[in-house]
């Protein structure tokens, strides 16, 4: 590939941290200094931890490449390394053309200076001429919605119209290569919408680059024209995004397990005050399975240890299609009579899927400790996964997509019709006409 045909080519690029074990932090010099005396043999231990290992890949113009991983797969340090923020430990990158970054709110932003000195600013940093900067002015202001506190210093703003604003500025000001990580979740339904219309506007019409980083595995199948899967700093996958997305969330993000779905996790307990131990999808026989028949019930197990009292806490789940795509969130908020489980200790709770609820196909599921709004304790993204199948005899007549994404108990009554004619029966979606 010539480079002109290039926006950026990543070699052999690794960053490794170095941790200190058994390092005890004081608030002056003098505490360090009889905490020295006190202990004079004491050696810190130190761990290299490698973030990336070895990363290499090249991406074309006009391309729109998604990043996926799970937390700590080393996508933001990539980003990071991309957007010249930190530098490799080992490799390089090449980059044709300006970089456009947006990797945490307030990146690149003044807290002292209002937005509209901000925008100019993010321009000067991105190379542009004031000239150039003005000539977009408009269309920024216009795109994040914020003209009323234009001339309010940011560090008022809400982390929304922070990110309305930041991301107007990162793709209006004409970079030849855009990066944007995870932040695009703080705004609302609405923004997320416009930003996917305004990065595909910038690759497809534009014919500009776009780095995207994110957990929505629907959006990276719907935006995306190829998609890079990271799993412990190294490239896993590189392929078509529906691949990629299919093959991380049939991986789940835990030991064990294999084949085509995950069933069963133990959980080393964790340092957080809520933590799970072990998660288990099993059959109506209590039978650790992966793949269950549309008509018969999942099982869900989830234990999990508390080390204070934590009011309010949430235990959910969520359930995601072949495609990332939400099917449905559920907590024990929501059951009836509701589980309280606040008090410190080891809990165990139960939930069941009914049989006849999710179409044929292959789902994962994330599990969460939480208090909505305030905490994450312990988030096991796409934990498990599975596969429902019609294996009956009468089975549903339609393919996998043509039928939505849960099935209907509906009743159907015959009202009226020529006599002698049989009546419809019906269970779900699946209708069978009887004999005549």
């Amino acid at each position: 590939m010539s480079s002109s045909e290039l926006a950026l080519s990543i070699r052999g690029v690794s960053k490794s941290y170095v941790i200190e074990h058994g390092r005890t932090d004081h608030s002056t010099l003098a505490q360090t200094l009889l905490h020295r005396l006190a202990n004079p043999l004491r050696r810190r231990q130190r761990e290299t931890f490698w973030a990336l290992n070895d990363v290499s890949f090249d991406v074309r113009r006009g391309e729109i490449v998604g990043i996926i991983g799970r937390n700590g797969a080393g996508k933001s340090t990539l980003l990071k390394i991309i957007s010249r923020i930190s530098e490799p430990t080992a490799g390089a990158i090449d980059l044709y053309g300006r970089v456009g970054s947006l990797l945490e709110v307030g990146t690149g932003f003044h807290p002292e200076l209002t937005g509209r000195e901000n925008i100019f600013l993010n321009g000067q940093i991105l190379g542009m001429r004031r000239a150039e900067v003005r000539r977009q002015f408009d269309a920024i202001v216009d795109f994040a919605g914020v003209e009323r506190f234009l001339d309010t210093p940011v560090k008022r703003y809400s982390s929304g119209m922070y990110v309305r604003l930041a991301f107007a500025v990162a793709a209006h000001l004409d970079p030849d290569i855009l990066i944007v990580d995870e932040v695009l979740a703080v705004g609302d339904a609405d923004f997320q919408k416009k930003c996917m219309g305004k990065m595909q506007d910038v690759s497809r019409r534009q014919g500009r680059t776009v780095l995207f980083v994110s957990h929505n595995m629907g959006a990276v199948n719907d935006l995306c024209t190829r998609c890079v899967l990271l799993d412990g700093g190294a490239v896993a996958a590189d392929g078509t995004p529906d691949q990629v997305t299919r093959s991380y969330l049939s991986s789940g993000s835990g030991g064990g397990g294999g084949g085509g779905g995950r069933a069963m996790i133990d959980l080393a307990n964790g340092a957080s005050d809520a933590c799970f131990t072990r998660l288990q999808l099993s059959d109506d026989q209590g039978v650790a399975a992966t793949t269950f028949d549309v008509r018969r019930p999942i099982n869900v197990r989830m234990a999990f240890s508390l080390k204070r009292r934590i009011p309010g806490l949430q235990a959910g789940v969520e359930v995601f299609n072949y495609r990332g795509d939400r099917i449905f969130y559920h907590t024990n908020l929501y059951a009836n009579p509701r589980v309280i489980v606040e008090e410190p200790g080891d809990h165990e709770l139960a939930v069941q899927l009914p049989p006849q609820f999710l179409v044929p196909g292959d789902y994962s599921m994330t599990v969460a400790l939480h208090v909505p709004n305030v905490e994450n304790f312990d988030v096991r993204e796409h934990a498990l996964s599975f596969e429902i199948e019609d294996t009956g005899s009468a089975r549903y007549e339609y393919g996998r997509n043509e039928i939505g994404c849960v099935l209907v108990d509906l009743p159907w009554k015959r009202l009226a019709g020529p006599k002698g004619a049989s009546s419809l029966r019906a269970s779900g979606l699946a209708v069978n006409v009887g004999e005549r």
